[in-house]
């Protein structure tokens, strides 16, 4: 009995250790409260990345998909062909045509001699006035039809080269909703082609936002999906447009990003930072936590907070600008919680 004591105290002291492992091991979770920033030179809106340059591909004639040479992610070069539609019955329409225009050719040939032919006749005055007329109205129609039978094969050839598909200029192919054996339709679409040398950011703004834009500066282009080191691009040119959407009383503003921006894709999230003035710049209220504090998991982007009980729990946020070793959450955490410095170690507390 004198021994199964000790043995029951100290299995009850490794029990507790066990339950906090945090402060068994003497680490307390170092937490600070998140802190209110007066900011007034920006505000932030969210925006989309669009190409400057993209088109879809749709078919102009109708027939067969043979060959598919465009999938979807591929670089592509100007006049590189992407897809073949059976032409087979194109092609024979355009020899038959070809052989129409031999067949006008010929009848212009024999025309032409017989009009120098009767010329001779009527000069030697074996025909009449009215012989020569004739046949030089016949010499007229021959070459009018001669016309006619070749302007009619070079549309048939034109129509013919509607079967092959080619880039029109060099880019990413994007989309591919066609499959090897699929019959094009006039109007359908083929494939989506982008250029990713020519990107911007647009993002839509109150009227009244827009129009207390600070002159002469210009805004900041965020990109949160990229690497820290590249979230932050320089843009090129910056436009508000002149139009206003009578439904959402928003105006547009583009910025373009520089010629090289690896990584950023249509469609992605963006945000521009717009530098404002008069009542649209007055001091708002933002939080900031130490940068350090921030998780990244996969898509998710958070924070350990902790309750009551000092119990860490994740949270997703939504972030904002860096500035030195804090950054803004824009939505997710209330003015005053305690968020966990140190996100490995409260993930460790249970």
């Amino acid at each position: 009995m004198t021994k199964t004591r000790p043995l029951a105290a100290a299995a009850f002291v490794a029990a507790l250790a066990f339950a906090s492992p945090s402060r068994a091991a003497g680490h307390e979770l170092v937490a600070v409260p998140a802190e209110a920033a007066t900011s007034s030179t920006a505000a932030a809106f969210d925006g989309v990345v669009e190409a400057v340059r993209q088109t879809v591909i749709s078919a102009q004639v109708p027939g067969a998909v043979v060959q598919l040479d465009a999938k979807v992610g591929h670089a592509v070069k100007a006049g590189q062909v992407l897809l073949r539609i059976d032409a087979r019955a194109a092609n024979q329409n355009a020899a038959a045509s070809d052989a129409q225009v031999l067949a006008a050719r010929a009848s212009l040939e024999a025309a032409t001699q017989e009009v120098e032919r009767q010329k001779q006749l009527y000069q030697k005055n074996y025909i009449s006035q009215a012989a020569l007329e004739r046949a030089e109205s016949a010499f007229k129609a021959t070459r009018a039809q001669l016309s006619a039978q070749g302007a009619q094969a070079a549309a048939v050839r034109t129509e013919s080269g509607f079967y092959v598909i080619r880039a029109p200029f060099a880019g990413v192919v994007a989309d591919v909703p066609v499959s090897l054996g699929d019959m094009a339709m006039p109007g359908r679409p083929l494939l989506t082609l982008y250029d990713p040398s020519a990107l911007r950011i647009t993002a839509a703004v109150p009227q009244s936002v827009a129009t207390q834009l600070v002159a002469g500066q210009w805004p900041r282009a965020e990109l949160p999906g990229l690497p820290a080191a590249r979230q932050w691009p320089t843009p090129a040119r910056w436009q508000v447009l002149p139009t206003v959407d009578s439904a959402t009383h928003t105006m547009q503003i583009r910025v373009d990003l520089a010629a090289s921006s690896p990584g950023v894709a249509p469609g992605a999230f963006a945000r521009l930072w717009l530098p404002l003035s008069g009542a649209a710049g007055v001091a708002s209220r933002s939080l900031t936590v130490p940068l350090q504090a921030i998780v990244r998991r996969a898509e998710m982007t958070g924070l350990y907070v902790l309750d009551a009980d000092g119990r860490p729990a994740l949270r997703q946020v939504r972030l904002g600008r860096v500035s030195g070793d804090r950054i803004e959450i824009l939505s997710g955490l209330m003015p005053g919680e305690r968020v966990a410095t140190d996100p490995e170690a409260a993930a460790r507390v249970r």
